[in-house]
Parts: C-alpha cells; structure tokens; sequence
C-alpha cells in the first residue's frame, strides 16, 4: 500500500493546539473527517473540499471524537460524540447544529471511548482518569456499569463483530446489555492492558509485560484466515514499543521495536485488491518520534515501510484509514484506502 511513491494528499489546517483524534465517515454523498484537539475544539472536514465546514467548542480539551452509529441507524442523523477533560461525554447533531444530551458519571477526565458493533452502537466504553472503564447506554443515557481495576485508564476497544451476528442492527435478548461474547480492552497509565466480559461485568485477562504507560489498544479484526489477527490485541506504550497479544492463551506473542519516542497510535492496516478491501497482516504504529511505521506480524524483522515526517517535534498523535472516493479522472475504479494521521503541529494529513 505504502510504497515510496506515495506522498502526502492534502492537509487541514485550522485547530490552535495539537490534533488528540480523528474519525471519518459518509453522509449526504459526501466523506467527511472529525477531530477533536487541545485547542477545546470538534471540527468538522469535508475531504474532497479540503476544507473545516463546522465548528463546535467545547469545555475543556477534547480528547477522543466519534460517529456515532446508533444515532444514523435509529435517527438518521449524523452525531458526533466526543470526550472531554471535563469529566463530560458529549454528542454533537451535525445538521441540527445542537447538543444533546451528555454523560456525565465520570469523576476524572474521560481520555477514551469506543462504541459497541453489537445492537446498532447503542452502547459506548469510556476509560478515564478516575480509575475507571465505564459502559453506557446511548438510548436512555444512563451508566450501567464502572469496571475497577486501572489507576487512570486511558484508552478502551470493543471486541469486533462477531461473524455469527453480521446484522448491526440486530438486538439479543441475551441477558441486560445484550453483549453476550463481547468485552471491552483498556489500556492504563499503570502499564497493563485489562480484558473485561460485558455480559459478565468481570476482568478475565490482565496483560503486564509493557515497560510505560498504554497509549492505544486495539482489538484485531474478527475474520478467520488471517495469522495472528482474529483473537489479537494490539498495543502502543510510552516505552516506544508496539506489541501482540494472544486473547486466548493471555499471553504476549511479539514485540516491535524501532520507534525512539512515545507510540501513540496502532492500527491494523487493510489489505487492499483490485476490487475489494480485507485484512492484511500489517499493522501501523504512529509515534512521538514523528513517523509512522508499518511491520508484518508475521516475522520478527524490521520495519515494512516508514513514513517520516521531516519536520522536528511534531509528533504523530492518532491514526485512521480510509476509503476514499477515485479521482474521476482515473481509470483505476478498484479500491483505495488511504492513510490519515493527526499531529503535534495542529494539522491533519492524508497519505496516499
């Protein structure tokens, strides 16, 4: 995907301080891009325009910014749901242009969040700095359950959808939540990554072989065929390293090392074909030493590739693939992901 010959494809200009997050989605036959920053700012990115169509302030730095899916499957509305330092969730209607209504049962800054690929995203998993990773119901705004067990959790995941229930809409009857199979991963200033059952409500698998604080946790996609990818958790640290986990056995299977700063994002890179886009066997990390690093699971060499930004001390903060639209002018109509990142110097870049 990310040979030499690719180059930067556009950059946003706009936010005041460093870029914390970014999610990307389609409304209205358009691609639109979201970002939440230090400057106590969303913003809302139309791509193909280049250019900030929205903006709303926040109270505080905003720490991580989402679509919500149970809004545009229930509602029809594009809401963006984003969390704060100031202890606040909060969810943002694009065309309305207003709040709704907000979560606020956290005690501490709310660092991460993530919403669930069970039931149409009705529930959303948020780590904070009070100590705790807790779910929510996006219908009735209520908090159903805190998990303890972190000193000031930090990022969150949900497992992905199960291949037994590929209807996102579908709801189970399966006990209160309807997550039966599912759990939450929560990565924590105190150096362990934490499985949690949703249905259950317990910790099932404590990891602890990282060395810093857990910057970025992700689960690995749920499709059969890919080595090292169903049943994984992939992770970045304060110690410059990124790593594999095994769900199954709770045990660590590789170790990446090349970064020389702060990894703060992973992400599971895509595998792109001719007419179609899977999962590859490539992960993407993206670090405080200002590049982004592509390895294969596979083998314990060195880097794939490397993408370095030669500007000093700018830092990668967050990563997100996309699919973007064909150049009408192109005679390729295959798929095409690209690569968008946010940074230390205020800016959003897409690769390509």
């Amino acid at each position: 995907m990310f040979r030499s010959k690719s180059t930067l494809l556009k950059t946003f200009y706009g936010h005041t301080r460093l870029v914390t997050s970014i999610d990307y989605s389609t409304f209205d036959c358009n691609q639109f891009i979201c970002s939440g920053s230090d400057d106590c700012t969303v913003r809302l990115w139309d791509i193909e325009e280049n250019n900030k169509i929205q903006l709303f302030h926040g109270h505080s730095s905003v720490n991580c910014v989402k679509y919500s899916p149970y809004h545009y499957y229930n509602n029809s509305c594009t809401v963006i749901c984003f969390s704060s330092n100031d202890k606040t969730i909060r969810f943002w209607d694009i065309k309305g242009g207003q709040k709704l209504r907000l979560l606020d049962g956290h005690t501490g800054a709310v660092c991460g969040i993530e919403f669930s690929p069970f039931n149409g995203g009705r529930y959303l998993c948020s780590g904070s700095c009070d100590n705790t990773i807790r779910l929510w119901d996006v219908e009735t705004f209520k908090s159903l359950h805190a998990f303890n067990g972190h000193t000031s959790a930090w990022c969150v995941d949900i497992s992905p959808l199960q291949s037994n229930n590929n209807n996102k809409n579908e709801s189970s009857d399966i006990g209160v939540i309807g997550g039966n199979g599912y759990t939450i991963c929560s990565g924590s200033w105190d150096k362990t990554i934490r499985i949690w059952d949703i249905e259950t409500t317990k910790q099932t698998i404590v990891f602890k072989r990282h060395e810093g604080c857990v910057l970025s946790v992700k689960y690995g996609p749920n499709e059969l065929g890919n080595i090292g990818c169903s049943n994984t958790i992939l992770s970045g640290s304060t110690d410059e390293s990124v790593r594999l986990w095994d769900i199954r056995s709770g045990q660590q299977i590789q170790v990446f090392n090349g970064h020389t700063d702060n990894v703060n994002a992973v992400e599971y890179s895509p595998l792109v074909t001719k007419h179609s886009v899977g999962n590859s066997n490539v992960i993407c990390s993206g670090s405080q030493d200002n590049t982004i690093r592509f390895w294969d699971i596979r083998s314990n060499y060195g880097e794939l590739h490397v993408i370095k930004r030669y500007k000093e001390d700018i830092g990668i903060t967050c990563l997100k693939f996309l699919k973007l639209k064909k150049d009408k002018k192109s005679n390729n109509h295959g798929c095409d992901i690209n690569l968008c990142y946010g940074s230390n110097d205020n800016t959003i870049s897409i690769w390509g």
